[in-house]
């Protein structure tokens, strides 16, 4: 309600509590629930996109009928690749707030991407928000344990379909099953859910389970890699989110150009959300603020969110800014190459008809995670004024070919 255009209990000058508190008065003889979402944020608005929901929410704390939960997406844009958690976790200690994942792949390559998403859903799970201290992770937030609350809620965004398969890509199987698994057990490793799903589809062979295990334990980071690394964001394709289009701006609404989010220029790259920016960190918890705050304690995954920095700003690894983040480009890239490799070396260990169908979405996905790379490193450069290291190979395309590609018939 009152997002993206859409009517809501502000248009009739009531709050999100009010309108959630008439359909709560409603459904309570019947013992019903109400789940209100919370991905709310206005262009008309001008202010941070991803600070919205917090600044509309937490002053409704308390507000909310008791048979009410609050649905948070797990990081403040909207299910990209990587985001920090949402500062609304741990922000309404009075209101059961559940949370929403998306299992399917809007943002990270539709249904012909290999991308196990355990390892994203644990890492926002196992995120700590301080808000009561150390431990007080996102999880004990929304099984009601942190806070003593009675409801609790997990949604997901789902990935079936006609497929015969339910999920077009085969591994798309494993993001559903482990959303399942993490839904009731949020204790469980990645590792052991994917070696469940592995010897339930494709063998139980150790050598087999062991190869498979490796390659999605280190596919989100791949893709992480060659589609948004070290904390870029919602640089994908206008409207459909498919393939690159770092390029977008000049739209109706800011914060739907990919210009809003990286904030490219001469001088440097990144999303100011700093004191001396947009100020999202204050809306942390003190022990996480002062960690994202600054760009020397800032985890590297997440630094191009939280500040604008120099090209050549020096990163741990002692690469300049622009050389790391070609670099991490690259290494996505090589990243699926491996994971080409392993799954090719399984040939004859498992069922045949499975082995063509993932092998020809392995080879899509390299072919897109090149298209990818060459399109950001190219556009990206236009501003950095610095070579592409020369050890790593020249993209085959001008940057003019990769902005002229249409996709008229994307689904959306």
């Amino acid at each position: 309600a009152n997002s993206e255009g859409q009517p809501g209990p502000q248009n009739y000058g009531r709050s999100h509590a009010d309108g959630a508190n008439m359909l709560a008065d409603a459904l309570k003889p019947f013992g019903g629930v109400v789940m209100w979402r919370a991905f709310v944020y206005d262009n008309n608005i001008k202010e941070d996109r991803a600070k919205q929901a917090y600044n509309e929410f937490t002053p409704l704390d308390g507000m909310f009928r008791g048979n009410v939960l609050v649905q948070v997406k797990n990081g403040p844009i909207d299910f990209q690749p990587r985001e920090p958690f949402h500062p609304l976790f741990g922000a309404m200690p009075k209101t059961p707030l559940m949370m929403e994942f998306q299992i399917t792949q809007e943002y990270l390559g539709f249904s012909t991407h290999l991308v196990y998403l355990g390892v994203l859903f644990k890492e926002v799970l196992a995120a700590d928000t301080y808000a009561q201290g150390a431990g007080s992770i996102v999880a004990k937030i929304i099984d009601g344990s942190l806070e003593g609350h009675a409801i609790s809620g997990i949604a997901g965004v789902a990935n079936t379909g006609t497929d015969r398969n339910w999920t077009g890509h085969l591994f798309g199987q494993a993001n559903w099953y482990a959303y399942g698994r993490l839904a009731w057990n949020h204790e469980l490793s990645t590792e052991a859910i994917a070696e469940e799903w592995i010897r339930a589809t494709l063998s139980n062979d150790a050598g087999v389970v062991q190869s498979v295990k490796k390659m999605m334990m280190a596919s989100r980071e791949h893709t992480v890699n060659y589609m948004t690394p070290l904390g870029l964001h919602h640089i994908m394709g206008w409207d459909h989110h498919y393939g690159p289009a770092p390029w977008i701006k000049d739209k109706h609404r800011d914060d739907w150009t990919s210009v809003y989010y990286h904030r490219a220029d001469s001088n440097g790259i990144g999303f100011d959300r700093t004191a001396t920016g947009s100020d999202a960190v204050s809306q942390y918890y003190l022990s996480v603020m002062k960690k994202i705050a600054s760009p020397a304690t800032c985890p590297e995954e997440y630094l191009l969110w939280f500040h604008h920095l120099p090209w050549d700003y020096r990163m741990k690894s002692g690469k300049t800014l622009w050389e790391e983040l070609c670099y991490r480009y690259y290494a996505g890239v090589e990243g699926v190459r491996e994971m080409q490799s392993a799954w090719n070396k399984l040939r004859g260990k498992i069922d045949e008809e499975n082995f063509q169908h993932v092998q020809m979405m392995l080879g899509i996905q390299e072919k897109e995670a090149v298209w990818w790379r060459n399109a950001c490193v190219l556009y990206f450069q236009t501003f950095s004024r610095r070579s592409i290291p020369a050890e790593l190979e020249k993209p085959q395309q001008t940057l003019q070919y990769y902005q002229e590609l249409s996709f008229p018939f994307a689904p959306k």
